[in-house]
C-alpha cells in the first residue's frame, strides 16, 4: 500500500465550492493580476517589471511558451504571466536564518504552496551527513563539494542530471556539454513528462519533433481543432490569437472532457469589448469527449473523410498524398474495418457529433490542430498524435499557410532546451558535431529519461542527482516512489530560484544553490549579458533581465555550470569555461557551429529569428522514407471496471506547472483549497456518493494500490465515466511503470481510480 506524504498548511479546511464560470479573462483577470503583483513586488517594481515582459528590450515571460506577435502591446502578458513574474520578482527572501528556524522534517510537512510563498532563495546551503537542517556554505565550498561528490562516483552513469524548461539556451547548451564531458547522457528533463509523445510521433511521421505552424498561421486559418488543452489557464495569451482568428473568419472546435472557460467565451482585457462588453464566443462546437478517446475520434473522422471522397472525389488532397506521403493504401484499408461501437465506447460521442466535426473539416480549406498534455499523457499518446498527422495529411494540411500541427508547449524554453541538446537519446550527428567543436569523444550510449532515472535511483544504480531548475519531486509521477528514490542518494544538488518540494528530500549530502532568474540583471566579466529562448513555434529571441538579484553574489545558471565545469571537467575538452562565463556570446558562437539553424546566432538573436522547419517551409520530410508517413494505429478501447472512474490530472487557474500561486480556481468555482475531485453528478450517484463527500482516492495498478487521502468530491459537468484532480496532489496516484508506448511519458491522464469514504 502506498500512502501520500502529509502536507499541512494547505488551507483545505476553508475550501469553498461555487459555480464554474463560462467566461475567461475580463476585468477579473486584470484585478487579480494587479493584486497578486502588488502583493509580491510592490507598486513600483510591478509597473517596471510588467512593462518589460515579452518586450524586445525586456525579458521572456517565465511562464508559458506561447509566441510573441510582431506587433506587441505595451502590456504583452496575461494574468498567469503576471503571477509568474511576481513569483520570481517577489521582495521576500529565504536566507540561512530561515533554514535555521525550519528543519528539513518541518519543511517536508509543508504544502507546495507554502514552500513557494517563502520567497527567493538568497544563499547557498548544505545538508551534511546526518544533519537535520540545511546550513550556510560559501560559494567556493559549494562548487568544490559538487565536483568532489560527482568526481567520487565509480561511474559517470551513477549521476542523474535533470533540467527544467526555464533554463535558457545558453545555460542548457553549457549544461549538456558539462554532463557529456563528465561522461554520461543521463539528461532527463521535463519534456519527458509532457510533450515527449508529440516529439516521438512527429519525428516519425513528419521528420521533425516540433509543430509546423507559426503564429500568423493560427491567426489566419479556416478551422482550428483544439484537443486536450485548456488555454484559458495554461496559455492565456493564446486566447488573443484565437480571437484574431475568429475575426478573420475561422471556426473553432474544442475537444475536451471538461468544459473550459477559456474555450467558451473570452473577454480580452486589452479591449473595451473585453472589459465592459460580452467578449467573444470562441468555440463554435464543443465535443465533450471521454478521457483517452481522441485516437478513436480522429480515426472515425478520417474514415468518414475517406468514405466521402470515394463518392465525390474531392475531399482528399490526392496530389499531396501522391507526391509527399507514403502508406496511404495500408492506412485506408485499416480504417475500412473501424468498429463504430468501439468508437462510441472510446469517445462517448454519438454519430451526430462526429458527423458535425466532419462537416466542419470538409468546409475548411486550411486546418490547424492544437493539443497539449491532455493528449500526450496516455499509454496510446504517440498513436493518437500519429493519427492527428494522418488527419492533416489527408487534406494536405502540412506545409501551407494557415495549416498544420500545433503542439502547444508549456514551459517557456522547454523546446529550446531540447534543441540545445538536453536529451537522453542524442543523435550521433549531434554528438559528432559537439565532439568536433570541443575536442572530445562524447558518450554514445543513451541515458535515462525521467522514469528510468527514478528507477535507477530507486534501485541504487544511480547515486547522485543534480537538478538545473524545476521541482522534480512534484513534477514526477508516483510521488512516494520518487521521494524514496531521491532519499537513497549519496548526493543531491538543486539549482533553484525558490524553495520547492524537492529540497525537502535531500540525499546524504545535499546542496540548494540559488540562481538568477529571467527578471534579474546578469553582469559578468565582459559586461551585462542576455540569454535567449525558443518559443513553442520555433522562434528564437533574446531575454534581458532588469532587476537586482536576491543577493549580490547569487550567480546565473551559466555561472553555476561554468564554476562546476572548471572544477570537474576542465581538462577533458577544449572548452573555455572562464571565457564562456564572462561572455555568453562565446556560447552562442559554439551553438552556431553545433546546432543546425543557429548560424550567426549571436548577431541574429538581437532581432530574433525563426528556425528552419522542413515540413512547414518546403514540404520536405526527414523521415525514414523521405516523405510524410501515414501510419496504422490499432484502436484499443481503455475499459474501466465497474465502480471506478478514469482520472486525469489537471492544473488549477492559480498555478503554473508545479508552482502554486494561490488556492483558488475561480474558473471552476473553487476557493481556498486544492484537494478536490471533479466528477459528473450522475457518476457520483451511480457510485453511491454525493457532492461534498470526503473520500480517499485510490488508484489501482499491477503492483498494488496508491492512495491520495482527504479529497472532496465536486459535482461537475465532466464527461461521463471520468474525473479530474489537480497535480501535484494527485501525482501520487500515477504508477511509475504506467507510461506511454514509445515515448515513456507517465500516463497522468489515464488513471483508473475508485473512491473510499472517510
Amino acid at each position: 500500500m502506498h500512502k501520500a506524504a502529509p502536507a499541512h498548511d494547505q488551507g483545505d479546511e476553508d475550501l469553498e465550492v461555487g459555480r464554474p464560470t463560462a467566461v475567461a479573462a475580463g476585468m477579473s483577470a486584470v484585478l487579480h493580476s494587479v493584486a497578486h503583483s502588488v502583493r509580491e513586488m510592490g507598486v513600483g517594481r510591478s509597473l517596471t517589471s510588467l512593462l518589460k515582459v515579452n518586450q524586445v528590450d525586456g525579458f521572456d515571460c517565465p511562464g508559458c511558451a506561447w509566441p510573441d506577435p510582431d506587433r506587441r502591446s505595451q502590456t504583452e502578458f496575461c494574468e498567469n504571466g503576471a503571477k509568474a513574474v511576481a513569483e520570481e520578482a517577489t521582495r521576500r527572501r529565504v536566507t540561512a536564518d530561515f533554514f535555521a528556524r525550519h528543519s528539513i522534517a518541518d519543511l517536508a510537512g509543508r504544502s507546495d504552496h507554502w514552500l513557494g510563498q517563502q520567497g527567493r532563495l538568497a544563499e547557498p546551503v548544505v545538508r551534511r551527513p546526518g544533519a537535520t537542517h540545511y546550513e550556510p556554505v560559501t560559494w567556493p565550498e559549494a562548487y568544490d563539494l559538487v565536483a568532489d561528490e560527482l568526481g567520487a562516483l565509480a561511474d559517470p552513469d551513477e549521476a542523474i542530471f535533470y533540467t527544467s524548461g526555464r533554463t535558457s539556451n545558453e545555460a542548457a547548451f553549457a549544461y549538456q556539454l558539462l554532463v557529456r564531458a563528465f561522461g554520461t547522457n543521463n539528461l532527463p528533463d521535463c519534456s519527458n513528462m509532457c510533450h515527449e509523445s508529440s516529439g516521438a510521433a512527429l519525428t516519425e511521421t513528419l521528420g521533425i519533433g516540433k509543430g509546423t505552424v507559426l503564429l500568423d498561421d493560427v491567426e489566419d486559418t479556416d478551422l482550428i481543432v483544439i484537443c486536450g488543452q485548456n488555454p484559458g489557464t495554461n496559455h492565456p495569451r493564446m486566447l488573443t490569437s484565437l480571437e484574431r482568428a475568429k475575426a478573420h473568419g475561422a471556426r473553432i472546435v474544442a475537444v475536451n472532457p471538461l468544459p473550459e472557460a477559456g474555450l467558451l467565451r473570452f473577454k480580452n482585457p486589452q479591449t473595451r469589448r473585453g472589459l465592459v462588453g460580452t467578449g467573444v464566443e470562441l468555440a463554435d462546437r464543443f465535443l465533450q469527449i471521454r478521457v483517452n478517446g481522441d485516437l478513436a475520434l480522429f480515426q472515425a473522422v478520417n474514415a468518414r473523410l475517406i468514405a466521402r471522397d470515394q463518392v465525390t472525389g474531392d475531399v482528399l488532397d490526392h496530389d499531396f498524398i501522391a507526391t509527399h506521403t507514403d502508406g496511404f493504401d495500408a492506412y485506408a484499408a485499416h480504417l475500412a474495418d473501424l468498429d463504430p461501437e468501439a468508437v462510441r465506447a472510446a469517445t462517448g460521442l454519438g454519430t451526430t457529433a462526429i458527423d458535425g466535426l466532419v462537416d466542419e473539416v470538409v468546409a475548411a480549406d486550411r486546418i490547424i490542430v492544437c493539443w497539449a498534455m491532455g493528449l500526450t499523457q496516455h499509454r496510446n499518446s504517440v498513436a493518437t498524435i500519429r493519427e492527428i498527422v494522418n488527419f492533416l495529411l489527408l487534406r494536405g494540411n502540412i506545409g501551407r499557410q494557415g495549416a498544420g500541427a500545433c503542439p502547444v508547449r508549456g514551459h517557456s524554453n522547454v523546446q529550446g532546451d531540447r534543441t540545445m541538446g538536453i536529451y537522453e537519446k542524442p543523435s550521433a550527428a549531434f554528438l559528432d558535431r559537439l565532439g568536433a567543436e570541443f575536442g572530445f569523444a562524447p558518450p554514445a550510449e543513451h541515458g535515462h529519461d525521467t522514469v528510468a532515472a527514478i528507477r535507477a535511483l530507486r534501485d541504487g544504480t544511480a547515486r547522485a542527482f543534480f537538478a538545473m531548475g524545476g521541482n522534480f519531486v512534484s513534477a514526477a509521477p508516483d510521488t512516494d516512489a520518487t521521494l524514496a528514490a531521491l532519499a537513497r542518494d549519496s548526493f543531491t544538488a538543486h539549482v533553484s530560484t525558490k524553495l520547492n518540494r524537492s529540497h525537502t528530500c535531500p540525499g546524504e549530502v545535499s546542496l540548494i544553490l540559488p540562481c538568477r532568474g529571467r527578471t534579474d540583471v546578469d553582469p559578468q566579466a565582459d559586461g551585462p549579458q542576455h540569454v535567449s529562448v525558443e518559443d513553442s513555434m520555433g522562434m528564437v529571441h533574446a531575454s534581458r533581465g532588469h532587476l537586482d538579484p536576491p543577493a549580490p553574489d547569487v550567480p546565473s545558471e551559466v555561472e553555476v555550470v561554468s564554476q562546476v565545469a572548471r572544477r570537474l571537467v576542465a581538462d577533458r575538452t577544449t572548452a573555455d569555461w572562464v571565457g564562456m562565463q564572462a561572455d555568453y556570446g562565446l556560447i552562442r558562437d559554439h551553438i552556431s557551429r553545433v546546432v543546425p539553424g543557429f548560424e550567426d546566432y549571436d548577431a541574429r538573436v538581437v532581432e530574433g529569428f525563426t528556425l528552419p522547419n522542413g515540413p512547414r517551409d518546403s514540404r520536405t520530410f526527414a523521415t525514414a522514407t523521405g516523405t510524410a508517413r501515414f501510419t496504422v494505429n490499432p484502436l484499443e478501447v481503455l475499459t474501466v471496471p465497474e465502480g471506478r472512474l478514469l482520472l486525469q490530472t489537471i492544473r488549477s487557474h492559480d498555478q503554473y506547472n508545479t508552482t502554486i500561486y494561490g488556492l483558488d480556481d475561480r474558473y471552476r468555482g473553487i476557493r481556498q483549497g486544492r484537494r478536490v475531485v471533479f466528477a459528473h453528478p450522475d457518476d457520483l450517484t451511480h457510485l453511491g456518493f454525493a457532492d461534498g463527500d470526503q473520500v480517499d482516492v485510490v488508484s489501482e495498478w499491477d503492483d498494488g494500490e496508491r492512495r491520495a487521502p482527504g479529497f472532496r468530491l465536486v459535482a461537475y459537468p465532466a464527461a461521463r465515466g471520468t474525473c479530474a484532480a489537480y497535480f501535484p496532489e494527485a501525482n501520487v496516484l500515477v504508477p511509475l511503470d504506467s507510461t506511454a508506448e514509445v515515448s515513456g511519458t507517465p500516463t497522468s491522464k489515464s488513471i483508473i481510480v475508485r473512491f473510499e469514504p472517510i
